[in-house]
């Protein structure tokens, strides 16, 4: 039954702008994006017509983790400006209509943050338990088997304390003890901190790492012979390192934080793992919890096919209660889809047809800073790798570091206009070829076209905020519909590189691409059609 009219929050269904401000742009010429060089591109950012940019950390950090391991929650790392700086660009976006979304860091800080040096000092103190502690096997290994995301244990010898202490990720990124009331309110105090300062909500990272189970039993092994195993941590299933009951009344009492605030504040949860599913279902369930989730069915996914988005899209029902989902194709994290996806030789055709299937999908839009130029995966040289996941399993894995090469501004203009020095990761010249300037004087560029489809999805409540409906096709081809009281938009995709015939049905083309009249989607093609009449059926 298709969805009725109502009013509804800003958040649901929005198009929100991931910014990785390391990458974004400089304005002090040191190489490094920052937060000047942020506000001085939002009008870029806000000509997209998206509804909010979710900015990846700016905090105080040595940046072993580029950022992801904060030393100080309530600072602005100097290479990144100031905490007026980042006042100023709130202060821009808000003048442009954007929502500014934060990421908070809760399950882990740096071994350079205050907490972990006192906790680290010795076994008696205020902050003695504010980390995740244990002593040594009688044989003096680590307490259990876990295994870390990056590379080997989980659990690092300090010779202070003269215990282990757990690191899901890396060992300069120590577990907080989420499960002590007093983490729960110096990170309660920490959202309290920006949200007075007039952020519009955050982006919870790896929130299901925030509580381990306290008796520290082992997790079991991977056994099914079809699994991949790139990893150590490929090899374990994850059952008591994450993802435990105790998490749900942390993640209720922070949700009430944030709705204390007026003007719609907004939550999402990063939620990935083998339970991602029915965790983001939880964590997202009613209307005491968070807003959303935000998983890895896309971002990871080494093949896009019909099936996968139609499953993947089938598993949230609709039903009342149940939460709202989030979708990103790429991220900071993720080999860019264009190359995971599609190939070389039609790199434009592939990101023409993602920004379209991203715009009609159900469900809250990420939309990664370059997606919108249609940006493929930097092959960048070993000796100029940065990422330490990259380094530590090169060659198996693609790493992270392809996905964060600088944004390319201006073509004519040394290192894309990212900066007037050698940036912090190398610009690849394809990348220059599509920069902004070069798009924005093409009326039938990538850019121009996902300037027309995240607006059309704005103004189109179906697309925004309706039901989702599959229809039953041929693969390659790939077609649902989304209804919205009386609005019904049909979304028609030619997921091959062959023209594939396809009933139109359609009254009125809202977009489209490679598409004929007639019925014909060309190769990597699409149609978003307007329709009248009673929905067909899966």
């Amino acid at each position: 039954m298709a969805s009725q009219p109502h009013e509804t929050p800003w958040w649901r269904g929005a198009v929100i702008y991931q910014i990785y401000p390391r990458s974004f742009a400089d304005s002090n010429d040191d190489g490094i994006g920052d937060l000047a060089g942020i506000t001085a591109h939002l009008e870029h950012v806000a000509s997209l017509g998206v509804d909010a940019i979710w900015l990846s950390p700016f905090f105080a950090s040595p940046m072993t983790d580029f950022g992801y391991d904060v030393s100080d929650y309530r600072a602005v790392d100097p290479m990144f400006g100031t905490l007026e700086d980042f006042d100023a660009l709130l202060a821009r976006a808000h003048e442009l209509g954007l929502k500014v979304i934060i990421d908070q860091v809760y399950a882990h800080t740096s071994d350079q943050h205050a907490w972990f040096r006192e906790s680290r000092a010795m076994r008696e103190g205020d902050k003695s338990d504010w980390y995740v502690w244990a002593d040594p096997k009688p044989d003096g290994t680590p307490p259990n088997n876990w295994l870390s995301v990056f590379y080997g244990p989980c659990w690092s010898w300090d010779g202070r304390r003269g215990q282990y202490y757990l690191h899901n990720f890396l060992p300069s990124q120590p577990n907080l003890n989420v499960h002590n009331p007093d983490v729960q309110q110096a990170l309660f105090d920490t959202a309290r901190f920006w949200l007075d300062r007039g952020v519009d909500g955050f982006r919870l990272d790896a929130i299901n790492f925030a509580m381990h189970d306290p008796m520290l039993t082992d997790n079991p092994p991977v056994t099914a012979k079809t699994a991949v195993l790139r990893r150590p941590f490929d090899y374990q299933h994850h059952i008591h390192n994450q993802s435990q009951p105790e998490l749900m009344d942390f993640v209720e009492k922070l949700a009430r934080v944030v709705r204390d605030y007026p003007g719609e504040r907004f939550t999402v949860a990063e939620v990935g793992g083998e339970q991602a599913l029915t965790e983001m279902k939880t964590l997202t369930a009613g209307n005491d919890l968070l807003h959303t989730s935000y998983g890895f069915d896309f971002l990871y996914a080494e093949k896009l096919t019909p099936k996968l988005i139609l499953s993947t899209l089938e598993k949230w029902s609709h039903e009342e209660g149940e939460g709202w989902p989030s979708w990103a194709f790429s991220n900071h994290d993720a080999p860019r889809a264009v190359s995971r996806w599609g190939d070389g030789a039609h790199q434009d055709g592939w990101a023409r047809l993602l920004l379209a299937l991203l715009m009609s999908l159900r469900g809250n839009v990420f939309l990664y800073q370059g997606e919108e130029l249609g940006l493929n995966q930097a092959q960048i040289p070993f000796e100029r790798l940065r990422d330490p996941e990259a380094i530590a399993n090169w060659p198996l894995t693609l790493g992270r570091d392809g996905a964060r090469t600088p944004m390319p501004w201006a073509a004519g203009q040394p290192h894309g206009g990212f900066s007037q020095a050698e940036p912090w990761l190398p610009v690849p010249g394809d990348h220059i070829t599509h920069a902004v300037s070069v798009q924005n004087a093409d009326p039938d560029s990538i850019l121009a076209l996902a300037r027309r489809l995240v607006r059309l999805r704005r103004d189109t409540p179906a697309l925004r905020c309706g039901d989702f409906v599959p229809l039953s096709l041929k693969p390659p081809l790939l077609g649902f519909e989304r209804l919205f009281g009386d609005q019904r938009v049909r979304c028609l995709f030619n997921l091959g590189l062959q023209p594939a015939a396809i009933k139109s049905g359609g009254d009125k083309v809202l977009c489209a691409h490679n598409a004929d009249t007639l019925g014909t989607l060309g190769p990597l093609g699409f149609s978003l059609q307007l329709c009248s009449g009673k929905p067909q059926s899966a």
